[in-house]
C-alpha cells in the first residue's frame, strides 16, 4: 500500500498494512533539508521540499501545508513578519483597536499572497506526488482565525463581553475559511485540516454557545464540499469532549496531556484519533525504545482506527533517530 491507500482505508473502516503515520512538521522539516523555519512559512516551494524529503526519509503517509497561523489573517490586512527561526508574526493585527467589521477586508485565497501560497503547495504536492501520499490542505478554525484578528487577549474578552461582535466575526471566518479550503480542494488536496487551538482555552459554556455552532457549520461545509477534516486543538480538550462529540469529523489530533481513553469513549469508533505522544518529554528529549512502546500501548488502549502522532508539532532539535522510531510501521491489528 502507498500512503494515500493506506490511510484511506483506516479512515474507512478497512485493514490496512500498517497504521498511517501522520507527524506535523514545520521548522523540523525546514531544518532537515538545510533551511530554515522562515524561509519554510514564506515559500511554498521550501515547504514543499522539506516535507516530500521527510516523507521520503522517515515514512510519513500525509503530506501538509501547515506553516503558521496568519495565511488568512494576511488576507485580511495583516502585515505578517517573517522570523527566521520561528513562527511568523503579526504585530498588529487588523482588528487589534477597532471592531469595524465593515472595513475589513474579505480576502481572496486566489489572489491575497499567503493564502495562494499554500494553494500553490497543495498543487505542488499533487503534480509531484499524484498518488503515493494524501495531501492535507489547511484552514483556521473561527475562533482561531477571530483570535488573530483582534489578538488573543481581545477576543477572549469578547467571547464574555460582546458575544454578538464575537459571532460575527467568526461567521466571517467560516465564509473565508469555507472559500480557502475549496480553493485547496480543488488543486490536489482531499483532506483539511482545521486548527481552532484557542478554543482549548474557554470554558464548555462558551465553546458551545459561541465556537462550537461556527466549527459545525465550517466542518458541515467542508463535509458537503467532499473533504476529510482533520481537526486539531492544541492542549487541554477533555471539557470540550461534550460538544465535540457533535462534530461531523473524520480524525482528531489529541495533545499530549488528554486521556486519549476518555476520547475514544466520547467520540466513538467512527473517528479516527491520532496522537498523542508528548512531543517534548518524548519525542525530543526521549529515546526510541520508549517512543516505541508508548505508541504501541496507545494503539492497544484505544483501538481502531488510530493513525500515528505526537501530541503536536514534531519540534526542533529532535533527533532523526526519535523521529524514525515514531514512523516505524506498526501493524494494524482487528
Amino acid at each position: 500500500m502507498n500512503g494515500l491507500e493506506r490511510y484511506l482505508a483506516v479512515l474507512r473502516g478497512r485493514p490496512a498494512d500498517f497504521l498511517p503515520r501522520l507527524p506535523i512538521l514545520m521548522q523540523y522539516a525546514a531544518e532537515h533539508i538545510g533551511s530554515h523555519y522562515g524561509d519554510f512559512a514564506a515559500d511554498h516551494r521550501v515547504m514543499v521540499r522539506a516535507n516530500q524529503c521527510c516523507a521520503a526519509d522517515f515514512g510519513i503517509d500525509q503530506l501538509s501545508t501547515i506553516s503558521d497561523p496568519y495565511r488568512e489573517t494576511q488576507g485580511y490586512g495583516g502585515e505578517v513578519v517573517y522570523v527566521r527561526d520561528g513562527v511568523p508574526r503579526c504585530p498588529h493585527p487588523p482588528l487589534i483597536d477597532n471592531k469595524d467589521l465593515d472595513a475589513l477586508p474579505r480576502p481572496n485565497p486566489l489572489t491575497a499572497v499567503r493564502m495562494r501560497d499554500r494553494i500553490d503547495a497543495v498543487h505542488a504536492y499533487r503534480q509531484n506526488s499524484p498518488v503515493a501520499h494524501s495531501i492535507m490542505g489547511w484552514v483556521e478554525g473561527p475562533a482561531a482565525e477571530g483570535a488573530d484578528l483582534r489578538g488573543v487577549a481581545n477576543f477572549l474578552v469578547d467571547l464574555i463581553d460582546d458575544p454578538p461582535f464575537a459571532g460575527e466575526l467568526m461567521d466571517i471566518c467560516v465564509a473565508v475559511a469555507l472559500d480557502f479550503a475549496r480553493a485547496q480542494l480543488d488543486v490536489g488536496a482531499e483532506t483539511i485540516g482545521v486548527g481552532d487551538a484557542i478554543a482549548s482555552q474557554v470554558s464548555p459554556g462558551l465553546y458551545e454557545t459561541l465556537i462550537l455552532p461556527r466549527e459545525k457549520r465550517l466542518i458541515a461545509g467542508l463535509k458537503e464540499m467532499g473533504a476529510i477534516v482533520r481537526l486539531h486543538i492544541c492542549g487541554d480538550i477533555t471539557h470540550l469532549l461534550p460538544g465535540l462529540t457533535e462534530l461531523p469529523i473524520d480524525l482528531i489530533d489529541v495533545d499530549h496531556m488528554v486521556d486519549m481513553v476518555a476520547v475514544r469513549r466520547a467520540l466513538g469508533e467512527n473517528v479516527v484519533l491520532t496522537g498523542n505522544i508528548d512531543p517534548a518529554a518524548d519525542i525530543r528529549f526521549g529515546d526510541p525504545k520508549t517512543i516505541r512502546q508508548t505508541i504501541l500501548d496507545t494503539y492497544a488502549a484505544v483501538g481502531n482506527p488510530y493513525m500515528v502522532n505526537a501530541g503536536c508539532e514534531i519540534p526542533s532539535g529532535t533527533p532523526v533517530e526519535n523521529l524514525k522510531a515514531l514512523c516505524e510501521p506498526v501493524p494494524y491489528t482487528l
